[in-house]
């Protein structure tokens, strides 16, 4: 069934940010992980952009200890900003003021580092009765292939809740949510029938992993309340999301987007360090002396 809510459209993300970043100790000891630079821009940066792009302007950040450096990029830092100024250093000025220009930025402690479906639980005060979106900062997505928008659109179609899913070798599905799908009318749009957690090779419902974008109808917060510790003792969305698509309930059905296309994995070490590579590439202010010391480096290496 359905739901019977009046829609409206999606304003507002919510970006769980309270996890501990232990892959990256010790540069994340007094450091939040979200603030690791990608290129020049702090990780997270990249990620509320995407939220604004498309058209969420109601940004929820889910912190926890040790995480205000999040609240003060966002925020503006006036004695930076005058002695930018005085030495007219207009264009460090603008990238500076940038972040806090950004979105209407909201806070909420997690406390206890209960799971992915705690820190969304979290947000219930905030986002209502009304859908949502979840973007995980260790996925950044390039805006060039823009995936948000879609799944906000799906959502808008189809009601109910909305997941990201990416095609994955098998041997890598264990990292991830795996998702059992059947095809609909649309080639980039499945219905979502069941959902597993970080599941061994053979007993993966298919290669569609979840990765870090969801859309929400707010009945996924009823169903949090009772979903009880899964995989690794949290609380996870993905075991919420398979009761949803087990039901029909006024939270309506799970479906998925299939993405195509460019992603890039930063909460991982070795892929961390390659998306920045791609990035910096990439760029026009950088990319062509980079790329051609890049050449001669890897040049270097193979002479070896």
């Amino acid at each position: 069934m359905t739901s019977t809510r009046t829609r409206t459209r999606i304003s507002k993300a919510v970006i769980p940010a309270a996890g501990l970043g232990t892959r990256f100790l010790p540069a994340t000891k007094a450091t939040p992980k979200e603030m690791l630079p990608v290129v020049d821009k702090p990780a997270i940066q990249y990620v509320v952009e995407e939220a604004v792009a498309a058209q969420l302007s109601d940004v929820l950040m889910v912190t926890g200890r040790n995480k205000r450096p999040l609240e003060d990029h966002f925020d503006r830092n006036y004695e930076l900003e005058e002695a930018l100024s005085r030495k007219g250093d207009d264009s460090r000025l603008a990238r500076v003021r940038e972040s806090s220009d950004l979105a209407t930025m909201h806070y909420v402690r997690q406390g206890d580092p209960r799971g992915l479906g705690h820190a969304v639980l979290c947000a219930e005060p905030h986002v209502g009765d009304q859908p949502f979106a979840v973007l995980l900062g260790d996925d950044l997505i390039d805006p060039r292939d823009p995936l948000l928008p879609r799944m906000i659109d799906v959502q808008e179609q189809y009601g109910g809740s909305v997941v990201a899913l990416m095609e994955v070798d098998p041997s890598s599905i264990h990292l991830y949510g795996s998702a059992a799908i059947v095809p609909t009318a649309h080639s980039d749009v499945v219905r979502v029938t069941d959902l597993v957690e970080k599941p061994k090779a053979a007993h993966a419902p298919s290669n569609y992993a979840v990765i870090g974008r969801y859309v929400l109808d707010p009945g996924v917060f009823e169903v949090l309340k009772k979903t009880q510790p899964g995989q690794g003792g949290e609380i996870q969305l993905t075991d919420a999301l398979r009761e949803l698509a087990h039901q029909e309930t006024v939270a309506g059905p799970v479906h998925g987007v299939v993405f195509t296309g460019r992603r890039y994995d930063t909460g991982d070490r070795g892929d961390y360090l390659r998306a920045i590579v791609r990035l910096a590439c990439e760029r026009e202010d950088l990319g062509p002396d980079f790329r051609a010391w890049l050449r001669s480096y890897v040049d270097e290496e193979m002479q070896e």
